[in-house]
């Protein structure tokens, strides 16, 4: 069997980004492949990157091929340095120990523990003093609760087989808390369409547009798993607590798109699409803006 080489880019957290993390998914989306990532072209990656390589590379592996990151290949000391101190890099086969810095460590949950994932988002993500001390414990659990919704989400609704993959970063010069959740399953909008399919009949949900599917995702209450243990997605309360609190939200699922921020939300098509979820939170480390809907600005 030949080994295929992939070369990653410089990868930043705009569109254009994304579509080349998806071009690289459409490169490595075969079965019995080997694969050898190389690093020679690459001179930034955020933690978007990160968490979608590492859940790439589960994904060819559970497709029987092989996964090689050329460490060698790799000669930008800054990304060298957040790989290693994320904990991509010992994860993937080179000998180094992570460590506390302005990373959120990389993370793979195979199965769904909540415990584990709430203190990964408290103490990990939001614990570690980015986000002022003014900030309430009831506000910060508030938050954590809506973003566990998304790992809650990509275990029922998209059933991933090889589960979810996370990462994040501070950005002291920017103020910005990112993070960024993988899933390789069977993506909202498709999810959303055999959902419609099955209880209108009548309705032509095959033709539903990507954006339209997000955007129906997005209501409360909506559900794909109606009955005794379906409830909304959640999606709703999340996407409140992005809005109020001045932050950013871009979703990327199958071949749909959808973006919040606190002035507007945009629920489009995509292209080149993906099978499967991304999710990429930005949050203002400004206690002056965190609040739960219909509280006060702290003053």
């Amino acid at each position: 069997m030949t080994q295929k080489t992939i070369h990653i880019p410089r990868i930043n957290d705009d569109r254009t980004d994304f579509a080349s993390l998806f071009t690289l998914w459409s490169q490595a989306n075969g079965y019995f492949e080997d694969v050898r990532f190389d690093f020679s072209r690459c001179r930034f990656l955020r933690p978007n990157a990160v968490a979608f390589l590492g859940g790439l590379a589960r994904l060819i592996e559970s497709r029987l091929g092989k996964v090689a990151f050329d460490w060698e290949s790799l000669h930008d000391e800054r990304v060298m340095t957040i790989m290693r101190q994320n904990g991509f890099a010992s994860a993937f086969g080179y000998v180094s120990v992570p460590w506390n810095g302005t990373s959120i460590p990389y993370r793979e949950d195979r199965e769904f523990h909540p415990n584990q994932v709430a203190d990964y988002l408290s103490d990990d993500w939001l614990g570690k003093g980015w986000v002022n001390s003014h900030v309430s414990e009831r506000l910060k659990n508030s938050i954590v609760e809506r973003v566990l919704e998304l790992y809650v989400n990509a275990f029922e609704h998209s059933e991933s087989q090889i589960g979810v993959f996370s990462c994040g970063q501070y950005f002291p010069q920017l103020n910005q808390l990112h993070l960024s959740l993988v899933d390789f399953g069977m993506g909202i909008p498709a999810n959303v369409r055999g959902y419609l399919k099955k209880i209108r009949p009548d309705l032509p949900a095959e033709k539903l547009k990507a954006g339209d599917c997000l955007k129906w995702a997005f209501q409360q209450m909506h559900t794909t798993k109606p009955g005794p243990t379906g409830r909304g997605l959640g999606l709703d309360l999340l996407k409140s607590f992005i809005r109020v609190n001045k932050g950013a939200m871009q979703v990327f699922s199958n071949e749909g798109f959808a973006e919040i921020t606190a002035d507007s939300e945009v629920y489009d098509s995509f292209s080149p699409t993906f099978e499967g979820t991304v999710f990429h939170i930005r949050l203002r480390c400004d206690e002056n803006y965190y609040r739960l809907a219909g509280e006060p600005l702290a003053t």
